[in-house]
């Protein structure tokens, strides 16, 4: 007898840390929206060695479900309609909340988890799942919603294959939180490459004719305008591929050019293997 595959849902990889819960207060909309659970899910990290200690293991699964626990009131205070659910697995962090995620329509994690808390770097396990997910993956800072009137949803595009899939999520993600929208798209040489880009923002101004795009001409870095207008972007939405590397927006640099916002970065397109 086949198994069914799992329910979609919207993954959040819950690690005992503050931004794990900015990460699931986050999801919350995203869940409702698509009619979905929100699933928590911690990851009892395997041991190095074969052999099992009965009493480190106890410990290790008191600590994830007082974990699960924090995160569980935290949500449930919201008395948001959200359907919740919780998997407490054992593995590699990555492995596990890839396999987790496999039929997720999104999986959440926080900016900064316990590793790496203190020196304020964004923590490995988010920078490994944005490149391997098939699913897109949010890296979520502080969740201060309140703080997001006015300010922008930056789409990063290029001129690759994912390039109109990135657009069109960033401009839902948009619509959903009624903000407007820059494109950050690459100055062009070639005048009918450039025509090609103006033609999809005014066709993406007729489709979403109530949000109010504009485009940014990006001259070298996309993290140069990042950090210039960090206070004044709520999501960063860029694809997998992005020329330059990923690495470079979701790790140190990207974490320099974002430091002391609460600016997400949604990763979206085509993923490649660990």
């Amino acid at each position: 007898m086949m198994e069914s595959a799992p329910a979609p849902c919207v993954v959040v990889g819950i690690d005992g840390s503050p931004a794990a819960v900015d990460a699931a207060l986050w999801a919350i909309d995203e869940a409702i929206d698509r009619d979905v659970p929100l699933r928590l899910v911690y990851v009892i990290d395997s041991p190095d060695s074969d052999t099992v200690d009965p009493q480190d293991q106890a410990r290790r699964l008191a600590t994830a479900e007082v974990a699960v626990r924090y995160v569980l009131t935290a949500v449930e205070s919201t008395e948001r309609p959200v359907k919740m659910e919780v998997e407490i697995l054992q593995g590699r962090p990555v492995e596990a909340l890839l396999e987790a995620a496999r039929t997720a329509v999104m999986l959440c994690v926080g900016a900064r988890g316990l590793r790496h808390a203190t020196n304020g770097r964004i923590g490995s396990t988010a920078a490994a799942l944005s490149k391997s997910a098939h699913c897109p993956v949010a890296i979520v800072r502080a969740h201060r919603p309140h703080a997001n009137r006015d300010r922008a949803v930056v789409i990063e595009v290029d001129d690759n294959a994912a390039g109109n899939a990135v657009l069109h999520r960033g401009l839902e993600e948009a619509q959903r939180r009624h903000a407007p929208v820059r494109v950050l798209a690459p100055t062009h040489t070639f005048a009918d490459v450039q025509a090609h880009w103006e033609r999809r923002l005014d066709e993406s101004r007729r489709r979403f004719p109530q949000l109010d795009i504009s485009s940014v001409s990006r001259h070298g870095d996309a993290l140069d305008y990042l950090a210039a207008n960090a206070g004044a972007i709520q999501l960063v939405v860029t694809g997998r591929t992005r020329p330059g590397g990923l690495g470079a927006l979701v790790g140190a640099r990207g974490n320099a050019a974002l430091r002391d916002t609460d600016c997400s970065i949604l990763v979206c397109g085509p993923h490649s293997a660990l």
